[in-house]
């Protein structure tokens, strides 16, 4: 879901330039800066709305500010073969970390065919397809998951213990964008239930379940009890085993395990970023994998296979009343190429947010609103 039409666009380069601004001024350095920045206005134009520049605030600005989060992100290689690293990130920006170990993958998949790099002690790293989206740029097939603070329940459970897990894949086809799927392995995530919150609609039923196992739709008041755990996000599938919530729940626990126990990090109730009742580190753990296409076969030939089963899938018989079939990608592709020219929508909350950075950090920046 992307944010309505009928409110204020603002040119990409001036969003990025001003995320630019506010992480620099908060200790980020430069070079480091242009990474994090760069992740946000690529949610943004593809039209991840919950994961761009409305995340700036909340969540960077405000751990930075915290003191749970480190602007200087200092990496360190604690293991490390021809085809696999694992890295600590120390608390470090999650981006700038997500950033180095997806370079690093790929350089060993151009070497030795494969590369996985296994990262803990990071932070929110902002969309996944960003990292699987420089392999796939890079002619490989990128992977990438990772754990977050507990929000998801168990099928059958109401307690929250997993989070929103994204598991995302890109790979490069013959066609003018990629084959693009990032994902949550929740039916839904906080970031979109903020959007909705922002627009005050009410969440589509099966989203979330209470503590009492009933499906809720109050955007506002699941918000609030999302972070007191009387509320949780249903695995991807729902609340029933009927409708594939174990698959769901299945999926994210690999994830959970992929982003902690290949690399020793934290994991579940310990990735909350509260610890008897004080704020500290999420402690996140990821995995990046990179798979250079050209060792099995020519990477022309690749592209032109994966075309013509996502032309062929889009081409198939529609179903009364549907116009169009597409495929992952497709949506945020044609969504990048309407917001470079008319700009990314921002909110009323949203321009609160910007309006009270640029208040507080002294910015010079001029918005219309």
């Amino acid at each position: 879901m992307g944010l309505e039409d009928n409110i204020p666009r603002i040119n990409q380069d001036v969003l990025e330039k001003f995320m630019y601004d506010v992480f620099v001024n908060m200790g980020v350095p430069e070079d480091d800066a242009k990474i994090v920045a760069d992740v946000l206005i690529t949610a943004d134009k593809l039209g991840i709305d919950s994961h761009g520049i409305s995340r700036l605030k909340p969540i960077y600005y405000q751990r930075i500010k915290n003191g749970v989060l480190s602007p200087i992100t200092n990496i360190e290689i604690t293991r490390e073969g021809p085809t696999t690293a694992v890295l600590d990130g120390n608390h470090g920006m999650g981006h700038v970390i997500g950033h180095k170990a997806m370079e690093m993958a790929i350089a060993k998949a151009k070497q030795y065919g494969m590369g996985m790099v296994a990262v803990k002690n990071s932070s929110h790293y902002g969309i996944a397809g960003y990292y699987t989206l420089m392999a796939a740029e890079s002619g490989m097939i990128g992977i990438t998951g990772s754990n977050a603070r507990p929000s998801m329940a168990p099928t059958f459970g109401v307690e929250p213990m997993l989070g929103t897990n994204p598991l995302t894949f890109s790979l490069p086809t013959d066609e003018e964008f990629p084959f693009f799927l990032d994902c949550a392995t929740t039916t839904s995530q906080r970031g979109k239930i903020e959007v909705y919150d922002r627009l005050g609609d009410e969440i589509p039923e099966g989203w979330v379940i209470g503590s009492d196992g009933n499906t809720r739709t109050d955007t506002h008041e699941i918000l609030r009890d999302l972070t007191k755990g009387e509320a949780a996000l249903t695995p991807l599938g729902g609340i029933h085993e009927e409708t594939g919530s174990h698959k769901g729940y299945g999926y994210a626990t690999l994830v959970e395990i992929l982003s902690a126990a290949l690399q020793g990090g934290a994991f579940l109730h310990a990735l909350s970023g509260i610890n008897d009742g004080e704020l500290v580190p999420h402690a996140l753990g990821h995995f990046f994998i990179a798979i250079n296409i050209e060792s099995f076969i020519d990477l022309a030939d690749f592209k032109k296979i994966s075309g013509d089963i996502l032309r062929k899938l889009r081409a198939s018989k529609k179903a009364p009343g549907k116009k169009r079939i597409y495929t992952a990608g497709e949506k945020e592709y044609l969504t990048s190429l309407n917001r470079a020219q008319m700009g990314i929508p921002i909110g009323e909350s949203l321009q609160k947010d910007i309006r009270d950075l640029v208040e507080e950090l002294g910015l010079d920046h001029d918005f219309p609103f």
